[in-house]
């Protein structure tokens, strides 16, 4: 029987002022949060933001 195997999530953080834009404008948060993580976290996507943490999930192609 094969085993799925869960990579842990990495979680990180984010400047106050994108937080208070969650409530203000979700949308515009959603994608300030994603274009962060995508030049500062190349091949991570965002899965989830819970104050204080945005959780990250690893895409790179792992070649070992």
């Amino acid at each position: 029987m094969m085993e799925m195997q869960h990579t842990p999530l990495t979680k990180s953080m984010i400047n106050q002022d994108l937080w208070t834009l969650m409530e203000s404008e979700p949308d515009r948060f959603k994608q300030e949060v994603k274009s962060y993580f995508a030049r500062t976290y190349p091949g991570f996507v965002v899965v989830r933001a819970k104050y204080p943490l945005i959780y990250l999930r690893d895409e790179r192609v792992n070649n070992v």
